[in-house]
């Protein structure tokens, strides 16, 4: 994997645990009337869908266990369709698919981590 790719991944990882810990102690309920945390959210995963996308496709051929697509996809309609977000698919994508998403990364980053 190039360094720039290994760049992306690592932010894709960082943002990932953010918004897991922007979550953190929260409830769905939380997520309608607290606009600091919706926000925060939206953009965390605006940041991995940008990031995944900017992944060389190389290195997405060989990550098939990320579902880039999905990510990308998701970044794109929170971008595009910004005035319809909706909150519960949201509040899935950080409960749901970040989990497994950052165990996905960890996997793939911390062998070569120094810093652990």
């Amino acid at each position: 994997m190039n360094e720039r790719d290994e760049v992306r991944l690592r932010d894709m990882l960082d943002v990932a645990r953010k918004a897991q810990n922007f979550m953190r102690g929260k409830t769905r309920a939380t997520l309608d009337t607290d606009d600091l945390l919706s926000f925060g959210v939206v953009r965390a995963i605006e940041i991995i869908g940008e990031a995944a996308s900017k992944v060389s496709q190389r290195t997405r051929a060989k990550l098939t266990q990320i579902e880039w697509k999905n990510i990308i996809g998701m970044r794109n309609r929170v971008i595009h369709d910004y005035g319809n977000v909706n909150l519960t698919t949201v509040w899935e994508v950080v409960i749901e698919d970040i989990p497994p998403l950052i165990v996905e990364l960890e996997k793939i980053l911390l062998p070569n981590d120094t810093d652990s």
